[in-house]
């Protein structure tokens, strides 16, 4: 921040106007483009590195389920899974382009003139906050508005579709195939749902909140990278999701168990609804001990089993 931007915000005489069209954060790709590719992109990255994990055994120490248990007890093979991803990307990516051409061209040129408007409203506020206020605070209060509505959204609609039979035999019950989720699977839905839960949920959160096309990309991507790793099938204890989170891995592990398919609807950020309703497994706790109990056996055996291969 320059002393002629202070100087700005403190001055007696409103700042001139003068916009002109904000360059791409990425040369050559407009802000509304990247919004639209960018979760696709980190949905597909992300999940790979939780499948190349899978693959490679490289984190046996933190799986939730035995890895056998994810192949005998999940009802979907995972091209079918894929497959279905890739539908609901290609309805986001229709939904979305439709969106962007209606939006107006990002444009800039008038920072300068609000700022010196809110030190007008707040003379007692400093330069450097209002600075700061309005070019970051804005856009985590939005952000945060927006992760409510997500919640909330997502949370009815999911809870309605286990209420009613029709729903869930028609819509919801192709997500519960998968006993034991997987990265690759946190997309995994009958097209209409993907559609209503995900898509639809938090465009309507960016439309509400005003959010930027640069806004909106951080919170799709940033929406998505947490859903995959809700599914991804391990406890990482340095993972910030997990850590930062309530609503993490084995908190939503829980809901794709027989035993627990009515609790836990919350998703994908906080926990919020399911403590006020009552819908929040009680024995959640004792569900760590117990699979750390199971993973820290499994463990032992493969590393017995990889000892062995080496002699």
């Amino acid at each position: 921040m320059s002393t002629t931007i202070l100087q700005a915000i403190n001055g007696d005489i409103p700042p001139e106007i003068k916009l002109k069209s904000r360059d791409p954060l990425m040369s050559g790709i407009p802000d509304g483009i990247l919004a639209i590719i960018a979760p696709v992109i980190a949905y597909w990255s992300y999940s790979t590195v939780f499948h190349l994990v899978d693959v490679y055994e490289l984190a046996e120490k933190y799986r939730i389920h035995p890895s056998e248990e994810e192949q005998l007890r999940n009802k979907v093979p995972l091209h079918r899974v894929v497959q279905d991803v890739i539908v609901q990307h290609i309805i986001q990516i229709i939904a979305a382009s439709i969106l962007y051409l209606f939006e107006p061209v990002p444009v800039t040129g008038d920072e300068l003139y609000h700022m010196w408007t809110w030190k007008q409203f707040l003379p007692w506020l400093p330069a450097s906050l209002i600075y700061y206020g309005y070019n970051y605070g804005v856009s985590i209060i939005k952000f945060l508005v927006a992760i409510f509505i997500v919640d909330t959204w997502q949370y009815w609609l999911h809870k309605t579709m286990h209420q009613h039979p029709k729903l869930y035999r028609w819509f919801h019950s192709r997500h519960h195939q998968l006993y034991v989720p997987y990265a690759y699977g946190a997309l995994f839905n009958n097209p209409v749902e993907g559609f209503l839960l995900d898509t639809l949920g938090t465009g309507i959160a960016a439309l509400v909140t005003g959010l930027s096309q640069r806004e909106a990309t951080f919170m799709y991507v940033f929406a998505t990278m947490k859903t995959i790793d809700d599914h991804c099938g391990y406890a990482f204890p340095w993972d910030p999701f997990q850590i930062i989170f309530p609503n993490n891995s084995v908190y939503h592990d829980i809901h794709h168990q027989n035993w627990g398919i009515k609790s836990n609807f919350s998703q994908p950020f906080f926990i919020i609804w399911d403590k006020i309703n009552g819908t929040e497994y009680h024995f959640i706790e004792e569900y760590k001990k117990t699979q750390k109990q199971i993973t820290f056996k499994k463990y032992r055996e493969f590393l017995d089993n990889k000892q062995k291969k080496k002699q």
